[in-house]
């Protein structure tokens, strides 16, 4: 019963962050900590979230934009390597809590920037990399932080999705390599974050008919609304978690 309900919860998280590129650490990482304890949760979320980015690749192959994803991750894979032997040593919760309120911040900016006409570049994106890959290193879920970068380059719907998860499954398999070397990701974990991570495919690949059925303007409105979802809850969880 217990693995019934993670796997329904994952088929729903993976069809949520299929659509707007992020959620489903935020959905499934209270229900796998519960179940399997706070240290467990971490590597077991990075595993899965590694297979529901890189369904998102897959969906969106002919969209990524490469150019950029190689800017993005040419600074954010070491960065997610050093961030990721940091979480071993280091509590994330006043980390979460200031993720959270850059998240909700974030909002009006991005919006002052779409209004002015103003983009990012590619140099943008590898210094955002830098500072993302280390964040994600550190706590399990920093989704919503590239979308305002990634978005504010021009990318969105399919190019946005299949970018983003691009440069999120070279950060992923960062932190599993890490987790592993440093003994923090034994077999049995890896075989949970596999089977979590099958039920996030199965929601990615439900996911694409949602996102070609979604103007950009109504496509970004559900993004500003969940990054303030988003927000709440990481503050709401380094405070009283």
């Amino acid at each position: 019963m217990m693995w019934l309900a993670i796997l329904g919860l994952g088929i729903v998280a993976g069809t949520l962050s299929g659509i707007v590129g992020f959620g489903a650490s935020i959905l499934l990482l209270p229900v796998l900590t519960l179940t399997f304890g706070a240290q467990e949760s971490v590597p077991i979320m990075a595993i899965a979230a590694l297979l529901a980015n890189l369904s998102r690749v897959m969906v969106w192959w002919r969209e990524v934009d490469w150019r950029a994803n190689a800017y993005y991750c040419v600074t954010a894979v070491p960065a997610a390597a050093l961030g990721a032997r940091t979480l071993l040593l280091l509590d994330p919760r006043l980390v979460e809590g200031i993720l959270g309120g850059f998240f909700i911040a974030v909002i009006p900016v991005r919006r002052w920037l779409l209004h002015r006409g103003m983009r990012i570049g590619v140099v943008h994106l590898a210094i955002v990399g830098a500072v993302i890959g280390y964040l994600t290193g550190i706590v399990a879920s920093t989704g919503p932080v590239n979308t305002p970068f990634f978005l504010a380059y021009g990318l969105s719907k399919g190019a946005f999705l299949g970018t983003e998860a691009l440069g999120s499954v070279a950060i992923g398999l960062t932190k599993a390599i890490v987790f592993r070397t440093f003994d923090a990701l034994p077999l049995e974990t890896i075989g949970r974050g596999l089977l979590v991570g099958s039920a996030l495919m199965v929601g990615s690949r439900l996911a694409k008919g949602f996102v070609l059925a979604l103007d950009p303007d109504r496509f970004r409105l559900l993004m500003d609304l969940l990054l303030a979802g988003a927000g709440l809850i990481l503050i709401a969880g380094a405070v009283w978690g």
